[in-house]
């Protein structure tokens, strides 16, 4: 097998890799921890200061971030100590999974 071959046949394992985990595959990473500051259902989004993020190598901030589905939001308020996990989607920060932290 050519260099060349080698290298498109690995890129393209990359890339298959990729779009499985933006399509919606289960995160791998443990989930990151915060606290709600701020939501706008309106808008599907929520501010949280958080800890790291494993998923996109975040440190600790705060945060808005987009919601991938507004029932997300559905019973939080401000206040809320919550788990949660984000992808990169078009250049946004879009959270995916959020779970009270007990």
């Amino acid at each position: 097998m050519t260099l060349i071959t080698s290298t498109l046949r690995t890129a393209a394992t990359v890339a298959a890799l990729l779009a499985s985990c933006v399509a919606g595959a289960q995160p791998a990473q443990p989930l990151a921890q915060g606290e709600i500051r701020k939501i706008d259902k309106a808008a599907g989004k929520v501010t949280i200061k958080h800890g790291d993020i494993p998923s996109i190598e975040m440190p600790p901030m705060t945060m808005v971030f987009t919601v991938k589905d507004p029932a997300l939001l559905e019973g939080a308020k401000a206040g809320d100590k919550v788990r949660f996990d984000v992808v990169q989607d078009s250049g946004k920060l879009v959270l995916i999974r959020m779970e009270p932290d007990r």
